[in-house]
């Protein structure tokens, strides 16, 4: 049967081997995943430089923490894989006094520029770092303001989830937000929380004397307040910031396009600091200002804990660490009215969050082969019948499926039953397999006998409507 296969995700993350701007050279994968976990690699350039013993103390009450305890409420996910763990990391960009000029969300001035998850799984022989697009569209789930008062669940950017909960201003409660958007979006239990503010970001370039970027074509971006010229040159302050918030002038203007140069800016960044490790000076600045900026998790507040931390991915080997970005192609395939945002694309995105759920190492290469292809959600037809004792389920699994971008061509009922099934006709395959990747428990199986052009979805009494991605 005929669908609709649209324009190509663009490449799933990994690897630069660039420097930022544009210059050969760059990191190794074990330097640029100290660089995005800043807080660690602070731990790791203080270590060798032997300088813990007389600065520690310092350093220690730098480091804030925020209390988690209670905001993230009873329906989490489980850990399914004892001794693992999944580290979130914001880099966080508040909106407030001098930074008001750059403009924010409605309701706040705490956002979050980059998101990520870090995997370490139980047996240390490998690690997996995800970057989360800040403009995917996913299901916000209620959460506490932290001013008295509760937000709905709804649908928006996932970003949107740092402002919402920081609305009065704490760290704790936009990361509580978040973290449980994360949760309800990739069924990850997320065990620490690790944000990076990146007016610290500024302080920790100038204590270097700036880092070298070699655009090849001049950036000049409004909103990101920047204006640089085409070629190699030094940059600090403002124009450091700039250059790392740019984005719709910059390459193809994507969000995915500005992770790739944020990374790239980071390893150049953490290069430069080794460069520095003799010097006093600029290595006690350069700590100061990072761990200023750093705001973990209870667990994860102060040296030692980071110091664990860091130790654990410095025995992991250089061939088993993998950087990649969730697949995701341009909403705009589902909601032609929607330019500015994305979903992420199945079933390759539940591959990517099942294999960390179960402590599985992801293979890169074969994920973005098959992510070359996205099959639309708005392509898979589907009829929705209710298979349960609930009245009205079909009609709300349907509406949570008209949400995710799916055309729902019907609801009915069908015999009681307590397993959730998808059924498709021949040809059908792939699209059963993206509707089956975004509805828990459900099992996709051929059936001659079911009608032509469309998969059927029964929903079984053991579906819980929002347990639905």
């Amino acid at each position: 049967m005929g669908g609709t296969r649209g324009r190509k995700s663009a490449p799933a993350g990994g690897r630069s081997r660039r420097r930022a701007g544009g210059k050969p050279g760059g990191l190794t994968r074990r330097g640029r995943i100290v660089a995005w976990t800043a807080g660690i690699g602070a731990v790791c350039v203080l270590g060798a430089g032997g300088a813990g013993a007389w600065i520690y103390n310092d350093l220690d009450s730098n480091i804030h923490g925020a209390h988690l305890d209670g905001k993230l409420g009873e329906d989490r996910p489980e850990n399914i894989s004892p001794g693992s763990r999944n580290i979130l990391v914001v880099g966080s960009d508040s909106r407030s006094g001098a930074n008001a000029r750059y403009g924010g969300m409605e309701g706040g001035t705490m956002h979050s520029d980059t998101l990520m998850v870090l995997h370490i799984p139980a047996n240390r022989k490998w690690a997996a770092v995800v970057s989360l697009p800040r403009d995917s569209w996913v299901r916000i789930p209620a959460c506490d303001k932290g001013n008295g008062t509760t937000s709905k669940v709804h649908h928006f950017k996932i970003n949107e989830a740092f402002s919402l909960g920081g609305s009065s201003g704490e760290v704790a409660d936009a990361a509580a937000c978040t973290i449980k958007t994360i949760e309800a979006n990739t069924g990850l239990r997320i065990d620490n929380f690790m944000s990076v503010e990146f007016q610290g970001f500024k302080g920790m370039v100038n204590a270097l004397g700036g880092i070298e970027v070699c655009p090849e074509q001049a950036i000049h971006d409004k909103k990101a307040h920047l204006d640089l010229e085409a070629g190699c040159q030094t940059i600090r302050d403002e124009k450091a910031l700039g250059y790392v918030r740019a984005r719709y002038s910059v390459g193809d203007g994507s969000d995915t396009g500005r992770i790739g140069r944020q990374q790239e800016f980071m390893s150049a960044l953490a290069e430069k600091a080794k460069s520095k490790i003799t010097d006093a000076g600029a290595l006690y600045k350069l700590l100061q200002s990072l761990t200023k900026s750093l705001t973990t998790d209870d667990d994860l507040a102060g040296v030692k804990p980071l110091t664990g931390l860091a130790s654990e991915l410095k025995g992991v080997p250089e061939d088993r660490l993998t950087f990649l970005t969730v697949p995701s192609y341009p909403r705009e395939a589902d909601v032609p009215t929607d330019k500015a945002n994305v979903v992420w694309q199945y079933p390759q995105a539940a591959t990517v969050f099942t294999a960390l759920a179960k402590d599985r190492e992801i293979d890169k290469k074969s994920l973005e082969a098959d992510a070359k292809d996205p099959l639309y959600a708005s392509a898979v037809h589907v009829r929705v019948l209710n298979g349960s004792d609930t009245g009205g389920k079909a009609a709300a699994v349907a509406e949570r499926l008209r949400e995710a971008g799916f055309t729902v061509t019907g609801t009915g009922n069908a015999p009681h039953t307590g397993r959730t099934t998808v059924t498709y006709p021949p040809g059908l395959a792939d699209r059963a397999a993206v509707l089956a990747s975004q509805v828990p428990g459900a099992h996709a199986v051929e059936d001659a006998a079911a009608p032509a052009g469309e998969v059927t979805l029964v929903a079984g009494t053991e579906l819980d409507v929002d347990d639905l991605r």
